[in-house]
């Protein structure tokens, strides 16, 4: 098909942190040497932000060095945080605070802000946009393009208007070619594109398994004489770990009398029945959180897997034409349960070297091997190197034996330690046979404080043009009832935070697996956590999923 095209110099996939970041930072180079070079962003969300979420307590580091001046150009970062709390909670009635001198230091706030980072993206864009950046949301990255020398061309956003059936609407437009002398990846966690892109250049050779979480996060309205703006509070143990499962909760008093409120669950948990989003719920009836929510209003939800696996899980991020930056590599730092500080330094670093490589040496499509020893120079790298192994110690041992030896590592050594732990087991490699485990029963929500799925789907604005090809495929359509249904109970019936899938019967009674993409909140938690790594998730037709307002 002959396809219209656009050239650029280069070409950013994705408008999150590192992607606004390089884009801000290759116009900020072109202005200061005069040597022009034309970005473009391509955003698969109905506008930037729309796909953002995050807790998100924010390091202020990268934005600092980016836009020394923010504060003056009125960045949205409006509440500092004021205090920590960390709580390990024994049971479902009660906690233990954790001294302050007994955390890992990654875990102190001074000089952070509580923010919502969508909204962050969207004031970066406009930083970008004015600076002369091109910014075009609604617009899905579906595949890569190559160069007949295997180097990456550019990108090829998806076709609107193709019916479930394959075939052209009244309202078919052709997706357009986007080609650029470098293509920037940075569509956050298990981008679909950067997935194929490590498969075909072997970009994890020598690496351990990349490890995920899945974060559940909801933004409440509370009463004002429970609200202490500021206030940060961060808690492990109980209700995971009753169900043999590791992750972390966050509780978060920004402006306007709001919290954020949520869950991290490790996806190398092994029990089938289990399920985050309903371990999300039980979590918000322990007093130490619900004493906050009670006479509140939930205003939204959402989820998002995290990419947690630290410099162990660390892919090459050079390959010809172009370079995986930010969560699309998987930069986040465990330890300080923070990744958009680190997204940011990685994307303004790829927009150093692409820069000077365009503008210098007339570099075009060549791999970039400066950016690794770039990459490696700099405080991103420094802070995941020394603290590289807090991930593997909670996989370990848990979350109260792996914080212990993250004190020590951390806050008696530095990250000094002469080891390295390791963690080479894939998270979807961890699921028990179903009758092997314990069944999970999950109380009925009480629809105040507990919520079911579908009615929290409602909340994150989520919609897809129901007419279209689904976006969530199967390598096998057979295999969710033939193989994954007697041995795990079908467990994506409940790893997945929206209800997308079921198993329903037909008239004869015959078990069926059934899809419901229209409810899919992009979280990519099903293309991390299939066992039988039988789910793709693909992009769906450009402005479908969350809108997320300010998460």
């Amino acid at each position: 098909m002959e396809r219209e095209s656009m050239e650029f110099d280069v070409l950013i996939v994705g408008a999150g942190p590192a992607g606004l970041a390089a884009a801000c930072r290759i116009r900020q180079l072109s202005e200061s040497t005069g040597k022009d070079i034309s970005v473009c962003v391509v955003e698969k969300g109905s506008e930037v932000g729309a796909h953002i979420l995050s807790g998100a307590v924010f390091e202020p580091t990268a934005l600092n060095e980016l836009f020394p001046d923010w504060k003056e150009k009125g960045a949205p970062l409006n509440t500092p945080v004021t205090g920590d709390d960390i709580y390990y909670m024994t049971s479902a009635e009660k906690a233990i605070k954790v001294p302050g001198f007994a955390v890992p230091k990654t875990m102190h706030n001074e000089g952070n802000y509580i923010i919502s980072l969508g909204n962050l993206c969207r004031w970066m864009a406009e930083q970008a946009e004015g600076m002369g950046a091109e910014i075009y949301p609604g617009f899905a990255a579906a595949d890569v393009l190559f160069n007949d020398d295997g180097s990456v061309k550019g990108v090829v956003t998806g076709d609107m208007g193709i019916a479930a059936d394959g075939s052209q609407k009244d309202s078919y437009m052709p997706g357009m070619e986007l080609h650029a002398k470098y293509t920037l990846f940075a569509e956050g966690c298990r981008g679909h594109l950067g997935k194929r892109l490590m498969e075909k250049f072997d970009l994890n050779a020598g690496k351990d398994p990349q490890h995920y979480g899945i974060g559940i996060k909801e933004l409440w309205k509370i009463d004002p004489a429970k609200h202490v703006e500021g206030k940060v509070m961060h808690a492990a143990g109980w209700p995971l770990a009753e169900n043999g499962a590791a992750g972390g909760s966050f509780l978060y008093h920004i402006e306007d009398n709001q919290v954020s409120i949520g869950l991290i669950t490790d996806l190398c948990y092994d029990n089938p029945y289990l399920s985050p989003f309903e371990e999300f719920q039980r979590f918000k009836k322990h007093p130490t959180v619900m004493q906050y929510l009670e006479g509140g209003e939930r205003i939204s939800y959402g989820a998002r897997a995290i990419a947690k696996g630290g410099l162990q899980s660390l892919p090459k991020m050079t390959f010809p034409g172009g370079l995986l930056i930010g969560c699309d590599a998987g930069t986040l730092n465990f330890a300080k349960i923070k990744g958009s500080h680190t997204a940011m330094k990685s994307g303004m670093i790829a927009a150093e070297v692409v820069h000077k490589a365009i503008t210098e040496n007339e570099a075009t499509g060549q791999e970039l091997g400066e950016y690794t020893t770039a990459f490696e120079n700099s405080s991103v790298y420094k802070e995941l190197y020394d603290q590289r192994n807090f991930g593997p110690a909670q996989h370990k041992w848990g979350n109260f034996f792996g914080s212990a030896y993250a004190f020590v590592d951390i806050n008696l050594f530095g990250g000094k330690l002469p080891w390295t732990l390791g963690d080479d087991h894939p998270d979807h490699a961890e699921m028990k046979p179903a009758a092997e485990s314990k069944k999970i029963t999950y109380p009925k929500p009480d629809n105040k404080i507990t919520f079911d799925r579908l009615t929290s789907v409602f909340l994150s604005n989520t919609n897809h043009e129901e007419d279209q090809p689904c976006h969530l495929t199967l390598k096998d359509p057979e295999l969710p009832i033939r193989d994954n249904l007697p041995k795990y109970a079908e467990p994506a019936q409940r790893y997945c935070p929206a209800g997308v899938y079921e198993v329903v019967e037909d008239a004869e009674g015959t078990p069926k697996f059934q899809i419901n993409g229209q409810n899919c909140v992009h979280c990519k938690t099903c293309d991390i956590k299939d066992p039988a790594q039988n789910i793709i998730w693909v992009t769906p037709e450009g402005l479908g999923g969350p809108n997320y307002p300010n998460m």
